[in-house]
C-alpha cells in the first residue's frame, strides 16, 4: 500500500515539475530560421505583446522629447505609464507561453521605467535620465535580438 502512495506522489511531483518547467520557464517557443527563439502565440496574444512594445516606444519618444525640453515632470509621467503598473494588463494564459528570460527582460524593463520616473522627480537631472534611458533601451535591443513573435501553427 505504501508503495502505491509513494509511486502516486512521485508521479504527481514529476507532472508538477514538468508543468512548472513548461509554463514557467520554457514557455511556448521554437527555434526560428533567423537564430532567434520564436514565441508561439495566438493572434490576439501576439497583438497584445506588439501593442505593449509600441507603447514602450511611444513613451520612449515622449521621454526623450521631455528631456530635451528639460521637463522632468513629463519625463516621470511618461516613464511611470510603462512602469510596473502596466504589467497587470498581461493575462496569465499569455504569461505561461513566455519563456523565463523573456519575462525577466520584461519585468526588468518595467522596473527601469519606474526607476527613471522616480529619479526624474527626485534628481531632476536630464543627463542622468538620458543615461538611464540608454541603459533601458539595451533591454529592448536584447529582446528583439533574441526573440520574434509568430502565430502558433494551430491557428
Amino acid at each position: 500500500m505504501n508503495k502505491i502512495y509513494l509511486t502516486t506522489i512521485a508521479a504527481l511531483v514529476l507532472i508538477i515539475a514538468f508543468g512548472t518547467y513548461k509554463f514557467m520557464i520554457q514557455g511556448s517557443v521554437e527555434e526560428s530560421q533567423d537564430g532567434r527563439l520564436s514565441l508561439q502565440l495566438d493572434a490576439g496574444e501576439r497583438d497584445l505583446v506588439l501593442m505593449e512594445m509600441r507603447v514602450f516606444l511611444e513613451n520612449v519618444q515622449k521621454i526623450t522629447q521631455a528631456i530635451t525640453e528639460k521637463d522632468m515632470e513629463r519625463v516621470a509621467e511618461y516613464a511611470r505609464k510603462v512602469g510596473r503598473a502596466a504589467q497587470g494588463e498581461i493575462p496569465g494564459s499569455l504569461m505561461g507561453k513566455l519563456p523565463l528570460e523573456f519575462k525577466k527582460l520584461g519585468f526588468d524593463t518595467h522596473s527601469k521605467f519606474d526607476q527613471l520616473a522616480l529619479d526624474a522627480e527626485q534628481l531632476g537631472d536630464e543627463q542622468h535620465s538620458l543615461t538611464q534611458l540608454s541603459v533601458l533601451m539595451q533591454n529592448c535591443v536584447a529582446c528583439h535580438a533574441a526573440y520574434r513573435i509568430d502565430i502558433a501553427a494551430s491557428q
